[in-house]
């Protein structure tokens, strides 16, 4: 069991990844511009368990001051966020159908997001635990390069489209980090394997210690060494909009781990169900509007719900 020794000056957690606008609309209604982006829902998840969090992301003179004084009002640090003067912040559209599963995206302005070069500032060079967004891998090897010292976690997401157009550096990036999170179509993508259980276990030999395989709705899977973890996840009665529950997973996962300190197998287990409880809330509202919103006695109530559905004795 790794139990990490707490030193105020290392003990944050870094988290690299968009910050943007979004537009949505599901079959619930619409919002035209709200905040997004995977290190908006990262760190507002996380910061439910931990702070200090560090964002290092870029955004246009557009993106509003106030949500960035939200931010640190949370605990969230965002010097790391470079801001382009005269230019527009990222912007993504998408559209939801009824099953909530399948979205069209119908636009993707990357606007600042085309030039970005991640740079850390000194103070955020020697985090604790490091969480790299679904950015370009290019990008995310750029960043574990700055760093001073060798963070005791690094957690990284991708997607399909890094794959197809960037496969050398993804490939490069997963020697170099502890865990992937991807959902089931992604890691099937990324080895070629239709058994999530053997794409796990090509994914493991691939660099990562630990891979976490998110079936959206149907809950998520830990895989190390030999051992597997299965989380449900919860029936919801309300699914507004599905945007950010992966990230809303990550950040609530990472900020467990950063709260109690231990790496082990088994604690892990424990951050899937509380990242788990984070995506079931963020579903519930439009945009991070739930993540800003919860109370910790709601979260622990959630998280009871989660152990009572897993939780079954049986006599053979």
């Amino acid at each position: 069991m790794v139990t990490l020794r707490p030193n105020i000056h290392h003990m944050s957690l870094l988290v690299v990844g968009t910050v943007a606008f979004d537009a949505i609309e599901t079959p619930f209604g619409k919002r035209d511009k709200i905040i997004g982006g995977s290190a908006t829902y990262i760190s507002l998840s996380a910061s439910n368990f931990y702070k200090p969090i560090h964002i290092v992301s870029v955004v246009g003179s557009d993106f509003p001051k106030k949500t960035l004084s939200d931010f640190n009002k949370r605990g969230i640090t965002t010097e790391g966020i470079q801001i382009k003067k005269g230019e527009k912040s990222f912007f993504w559209a998408g559209k939801y159908h009824m099953d909530m599963n399948s979205r069209d995206t119908l636009r993707t302005d990357l606007n600042v997001l085309a030039d970005f070069n991640p740079v850390l500032p000194e103070k955020m060079r020697k985090p604790n635990m490091l969480l790299l967004g679904n950015i370009d891998p290019n990008l995310q090897i750029r960043v574990i390069e700055q760093l001073k010292t060798r963070p005791k976690l690094i957690a990284m997401d991708t997607m399909n489209f890094w794959m197809d157009i960037a496969r050398p550096a993804l490939d490069k990036v997963l020697t170099m980090v502890d865990v992937l999170i991807v959902n089931d179509e992604e890691a099937r993508q990324l080895t070629g394997e239709y058994g999530i259980v053997k794409a796990a276990k090509k994914i493991l030999k691939s660099g990562p210690k630990t891979v976490i395989i998110k079936k959206g709705e149907h809950g998520a899977l830990l895989f190390q060494g030999d051992q597997v973890f299965f989380a449900p996840a919860l029936p919801l009665e309300e699914v507004f909009d599905p945007t950010g529950a992966g990230d809303s997973f990550a950040g609530g996962f990472m900020g467990y781990l950063s709260k109690t300190g231990s790496l082990s197998f088994t604690n892990m287990k424990r951050a899937i169900i509380y990242g788990s409880a984070m995506a079931s809330f963020c579903v519930e509202e439009f945009g991070p509007e739930k993540l800003l919103s919860l109370k910790k006695p709601q979260l622990k109530k959630r998280v009871q719900q989660f152990k009572d559905l897993s939780r079954v004795s049986i006599t053979l």
